[in-house]
């Protein structure tokens, strides 16, 4: 296809995808080298007033390699608009070096946010191939900038050049004690792994971990880094390594709930155990999340003598280790957490290696964690398994179809979310995957088709349907202990006080009312702010139940809560909340909000208040974990109609099913659960809605299906196997396990 029809399918398509993936192809067919019609035409297209278009075509111009390309996108760097420089930043990556353009990256660098780690990536290919080209602006950009977080971001770009140069500078910034400790942090952190580390620095970074001041821990993993200390034999059994930055995740999650830490993090710490327990034989899972790093896992090389045996880390022994990575920015969140890349990439590096032999590396999520594992796991020839899941093209496709979302404001909204980079992002970690698992839906070829114009038929062995699980021996056991006090355990009595403390904030006459429950972070796409309005809109709704939410740091959010406590403020400010029916618990450790849930199921002594119900009013939910629980302790759930939940929810009977797009469906879905809530019949289908979750959606039947596929891609690469990668399977499309069909 020549460029001039690929442009104008960009410019037809009817749909924001439907663009954005004529622009996929549109990039192919300018591979090489265009002549220079081609150019001329990608330059005019690229200040077009269409920012789909000029977007497509400044990505276009990036994928020729023409040199030429690369001066038409450094222009683009100066022009007024924003979505366009910001995405010739990114295009530049792609071309030779443009020396003109080095000042402008150098900038963007010292702002720092997604602009800032698009120009250190460019950078950092550049210094590749020119290292010398790439480190002169840098050290003049650090001779002549003054504010700490800029010199540090300096710093940390400068330590992706390779070279002696490089080294030095790092080493003088890091030994020099009136330089600001952020910025010799980055230099030293620098002088321990990337292009510029060199066993010269050892001296410097000795000295530092024998210290006591801030520099010593820094100091100390670098070494770990320069100097790692020597692999010894694995256990038994495959090791697994799964990863989510954005939270610190513990065994115990007492974060649930808290920032970015959602259904992900319960997820992973009770994914992790069940998989220890399945055979084929796992061995050792290590989940990688944010915090700081326990030096038991990073031990130092000293010299010993021979009666004294070398360190080894305890991510050597069997089990479920806890691994910390150390990020640099501001914010550690999803949407804002790009700029810790390189530190990202530096601490899941420095786990895999202290891990030893890894057998497969999960990914769940097109962020930053995921980019920089991804690249690890290329350097260390780690096999990829990657949960695809349709975001954001799902929410595009949601918003367009709404139209909230349009083309004339699409640059706009780009800059802030990033969208356009985020499905390319995942669209080159399914390419680059070894094995892909997929979330339950009910349409899940076509929804590939659609959202990612992604067709598995050819290669049906290359994924895998699993639905995410739940403990349900843990939710049992506390379902037990709320409805039974004789067998009940400290945790879960503090629990039902706590909950009983929080319904006496309500007024008299409202204690009586049954209590509508959503579990969840405080994100606009959790949609906590519509399911307020959907309440409180309502008159009668809001005379009917009471309404609980459970979720986000409220003492100290993070900005994405902030906005949406700002927007629940808006219609019920906070210091009416209780006496109007609102009640809002923060997060709460997992085990917390199981027993609440549980206890909300039945009627709480003292109220007579009917059963209540659980509401999710997500823009969207891929599967849905808080869900899930809510069915295992028999609440009637309200949950969207697309995505994973319809899969599970029988409408009607266990659940509700609605558009959670507007707040008058969500209202409507929330009268129909409690009416269905206090229906004939409602233990029993409470009881239909507890078995499918044991039999279905069990974490021992995700772990199980897991398993298998781990081993699999694990098989040809493991000494003495003769095991080949993938499925002899002749089936139409992705493997269905057992877990589809509702097998235990």
């Amino acid at each position: 296809m020549d460029v001039g029809p690929a442009l104008a399918a960009v410019r037809a398509a009817p749909t924001l995808l439907e663009a954005m993936r004529e622009a996929r192809v549109l990039a192919t067919v300018t591979v090489g080298d265009p002549g220079g019609d081609t150019l001329s035409v990608l330059r005019s297209a690229a200040r077009t007033s269409d920012p789909l278009t000029a977007i497509a075509a400044v990505h276009a111009l990036g994928a020729s390699g023409h040199p030429s390309a690369g001066r038409v996108l450094a222009e683009l760097l100066a022009g007024d608009r924003r979505h366009v420089a910001q995405h010739a930043v990114d295009a530049l990556r792609h071309a030779p070096l443009v020396h003109s353009a080095l000042p402008v990256l150098v900038r963007r660098c010292q702002d720092g946010g997604f602009t800032g780690m698009l120009a250190q990536h460019t950078l950092e290919q550049w210094a590749k191939d020119e290292p010398e080209a790439v480190r002169a602006p840098l050290v003049g950009a650090l001779s002549t900038s003054v504010e700490t977080a800029v010199r540090a971001r300096l710093v940390e770009t400068l330590g992706l050049v390779a070279g002696g140069a490089s080294t030095q500078a790092l080493l003088d910034l890091a030994g020099d004690d009136h330089e600001a400790l952020p910025v010799r942090a980055a230099a030293l952190a620098a002088l321990g792994d990337g292009p510029a580390a060199d066993r010269g620095a050892e001296p410097l970074l000795v000295a530092l971990t024998r210290s006591v001041g801030p520099l010593a821990q820094t100091a100390r993993l670098a070494l770990h880094d320069l100097c790692p200390a020597p692999t010894v034999s694995t256990p038994g059994g495959l090791t697994v390594a799964q990863v989510f930055l954005h939270s610190d995740i513990d065994g115990r999650l007492h974060h649930s709930g808290q920032g970015d830490t959602g259904g992900i993090a319960t997820l992973l710490v009770h994914l992790g155990d069940a998989l220890l327990r399945q055979q084929p034989h796992i061995g050792r899972v290590i989940t990688i999340s944010g915090g700081s790093p326990d030096p038991a896992q990073f031990p130092l090389v000293r010299h010993r003598s021979p009666d004294w045996p070398m360190p080894a880390s305890e991510l050597l022994t069997a089990g479920h280790h806890y691994a910390r990575v150390p990020l640099t920015g501001a914010s550690t969140g999803i949407s804002r957490g790009w700029p810790a890349r390189v530190s990202a990439r530096r601490g899941i590096r420095r786990v895999l290696r202290a891990a030893g032999h890894v057998d497969a590396i999960h990914l769940r999520m097109a962020d930053v964690g995921s980019m920089a594992a991804a690249e690890v796991a290329v350097d260390l020839g780690i096999p990829v398994v990657l949960t695809l899941a349709p975001d954001p093209q799902a929410l595009i496709d949601a918003r367009d179809t709404a139209g909230t979302l349009t083309r004339s404001g699409f640059g706009e909204a780009d800059l802030v979310e990033h969208l356009w980079f985020r499905d390319r992002l995942l669209l080159d970690l399914t390419e680059r995957a070894d094995h892909l698992v997929l979330f339950p839906r009910p349409q899940v070829e076509r929804d590939l088709r659609r959202y990612l114009a992604l067709d598995l038929s050819t290669h049906p062995e290359r994924a895998t349907v699993v639905g995410e699980g739940v403990d349900v021996s843990a939710i049992d056991r506390t379902v037990r202990e709320v409805r039974d006090e004789s067998g009940r355990g400290l945790a879960t009595s503090a629990a039902l006080r706590a909950v009983d403390d929080l319904l006496a904030t309500l007024p008299a006459d409202r204690r009586s009312l049954p209590v509508a429950v959503s579990v969840g972070r405080l994100n606009a796409v959790k949609g906590m702010a519509t399911l307020v309005r959907a309440w409180a809109d309502d008159a009668d709704l809001h005379d009917r139940c009471n309404l609980l939410l459970v979720g986000g740091d409220l003492e100290h959010p993070t900005d994405e809560e902030a906005a949406e406590l700002a927007r629940i403020d808006a219609v019920v400010p906070r210091h009416e909340a209780a006496r109007r029916g609102l009640l809002l618990a923060g997060h709460r450790p997992n085990a917390t909000t199981i027993a609440w849930l549980a206890a909300l199921q039945q009627r709480r002594a003292g109220t007579g208040a009917p059963p209540g119900i659980y509401v999710s009013a997500s823009l969207k939910e891929e599967f849905g974990i808080a869900i899930l629980e809510a069915m295992a302790v028999g609440l009637v759930v309200v949950a969207p109609a697309g995505g994973g939940p319809a899969t599970y929810v029988a409408d009607g009977e266990t659940g509700i099913l609605t558009d959670t797009s507007t707040p008058y469906a969500v209202a409507a879905a929330t009268h129909a659960a409690l009416d269905l809530a206090v229906a004939p019949g409602a233990d029993a289908r409470a009881r239909e809605a507890q078995h499918m979750v044991r039999t279905r959606f069990g974490i021992d039947t995700m772990a199980v299906s897991l398993a298998e596929v781990y081993q699999r891609i694990a098989a040809p690469r493991r000494p003495g196997s003769t095991g080949t990668s993938g499925s002899s399977s002749t089936t139409e499309g992705p493997t269905q396990p057992d877990v589809m069909e509702g097998a235990s």
